[in-house]
């Protein structure tokens, strides 16, 4: 086995939330599928978010200059493979489920666990990704006890306990 399998077998085994990452803007509006975010800092307010630099909506991004970042919850795993599905349009994701803004005008999924309305305050290229390091402007909370993670290379469903 090779470093780099060895490293992604590995990176497998830590379980991660699944998100909607979206944008609007002048390049237009674009959304994927993503577990790569987490936190930064609490003051300020910041996430960090990596997008293959390959992927089509990538410099989309980066002219909007601003994202929003949706928690799914369980039933939210459609709507996670919409996201993820090169072969659709941009326009055609966005006719499912609902849709809404707050501050930047990036799309916000109303029926998010949590959402976070970002802008792009920088990006570094590091290998395959770019990494966005996004200041949040505005939280948005929906409903949903139950968080969809990805682990193991499959999805699965938390509940939260008391």
């Amino acid at each position: 086995m090779t470093l780099m399998t060895d490293f992604r077998n590995a990176m497998a085994q830590l379980g991660s939330a699944i998100t909607i990452i979206t944008t609007d803007g002048p390049a237009g509006k674009y959304g994927f599928t993503a577990s790569a975010v987490c936190s930064v800092t609490d003051e300020p307010p910041t996430l960090l978010i990596c997008m293959n630099r390959s992927s089509f909506a990538n410099s989309k991004f980066k002219e909007n200059g601003v994202l929003c970042v949706n928690i799914l919850s369980a039933h939210h795993r459609e709507l996670s493979a919409v996201f993820a599905n090169g072969k659709l349009r941009s326009d055609e994701r966005f006719l499912h489920d609902n849709w809404q803004t707050l501050t930047t005008g990036a799309p916000v999924l109303t029926s998010a666990i949590a959402s976070f309305d970002c802008t792009i305050g920088d990006c570094h290229e590091v290998g395959s990704h770019s990494i966005f390091y996004c200041p949040v402007q505005e939280i948005g909370f929906g409903q949903g006890e139950q968080g969809l993670v990805y682990f193991n290379r499959q999805y699965h469903t938390l509940a939260a306990s008391l």
